[in-house]
């Protein structure tokens, strides 16, 4: 059984009224089954990009994937102007959870999407059974400080990365073998794409999360990852990555090892883009936390 085609995930959009609008989702696994695990994903990406990941888990779990605010299908606003910080994905995420989850579930994200479910479950820690957390976004406020005022180069990458492609076939093109995707597998990268533009009125396609709002993210945090993780009280592994991680976590060590119920691991051989080199890993964790 091939469950990469067998447990295609169905496509879907959530009404979230008091947010907004809705968010679109790939729920994989059996539809009569309540969900077990809600994945977020990293800055300027979206579900799709993790399908092949994690569609093996479909046969014994129930997934949700998750267009996140300014990404991929969601109709939620993205408005630069009125950027509220990342703690908007946290009410965002705790919204969906209280639309579409009968009881705690697994949260699990990549990056800036590790960083909303260690939000999330700080707020409502009712809502949730344990955290997989893979290189999520963690530093202190004066390096946050910095980067809005300026000096950050990712969001300066955004700011200049080409929006508008003859069609996705030219866009995977274009990204095939360069930058970020070095180490992706071609799967991934259509994936990607695939979810990741929209077609425009001319008939080209176009990315769905604006080079504007992906920088925006980078610049403007608002959020307290080391008030959220003193405040947690669930099992939470967290799988750095070993070269360029974000989750910068040096000078914080004491206080990680104060809580018991968190563990931390640096995966070799791996980049921030985690999930894309080590699959097989990111399984293991989900599947070890959810019970499946």
């Amino acid at each position: 059984m091939n469950s990469l085609t067998t447990y295609e995930p169905r496509a879907r959009r959530i009404e979230l009224p008091a947010r907004g609008g809705a968010m679109a989702v790939l729920d994989f696994g059996p539809p009569d089954r309540p969900v077990d695990v809600v994945f977020s994903h990293a800055n300027g990406f979206n579900a799709r990009t993790y399908r092949t990941i994690l569609a093996p888990l479909a046969p014994r779990l129930r997934v949700l994937a998750l267009d996140l605010r300014g990404h991929g299908g969601s109709t939620l606003p993205a408005v630069v102007e009125d950027h509220g910080g990342w703690n908007q994905y946290r009410d965002d995420l705790l919204a969906l959870l209280a639309a579409e989850t009968e009881g705690p579930v697994v949260l699990a994200g990549h990056s800036m999407g590790a960083t909303t479910c260690l939000l999330a479950a700080a707020v409502e820690p009712a809502r949730v059974k344990a955290l997989a957390l893979f290189d999520p976004v963690l530093f202190d406020h004066a390096r946050a400080a910095r980067e809005q005022s300026g000096d950050n180069p990712l969001a300066q990458g955004a700011d200049r990365r080409r929006a508008v492609f003859p069609d996705k076939a030219a866009a995977a093109a274009a990204y095939t073998g360069r930058g970020a995707f070095r180490s992706w597998s071609p799967e991934q990268l259509a994936d990607y794409v695939e979810g990741g533009f929209r077609d425009t009125a001319d008939g080209q396609v176009t990315l769905s999360c604006a080079p504007a709002w992906e920088a925006s993210n980078f610049r403007i945090h608002g959020y307290d990852a080391w008030a959220a993780i003193r405040a947690i009280r669930r099992p939470v592994r967290m799988l750095r990555a070993e070269t360029g991680s974000t989750a910068r976590i040096d000078d914080n060590l004491e206080e990680l090892a104060a809580n018991p119920q968190l563990t931390v691991e640096t995966v070799p051989g791996t980049t921030h883009f985690l999930p894309m080199e080590r699959p097989d890993i990111v399984r293991a964790v989900i599947g070890d936390l959810a019970g499946g």
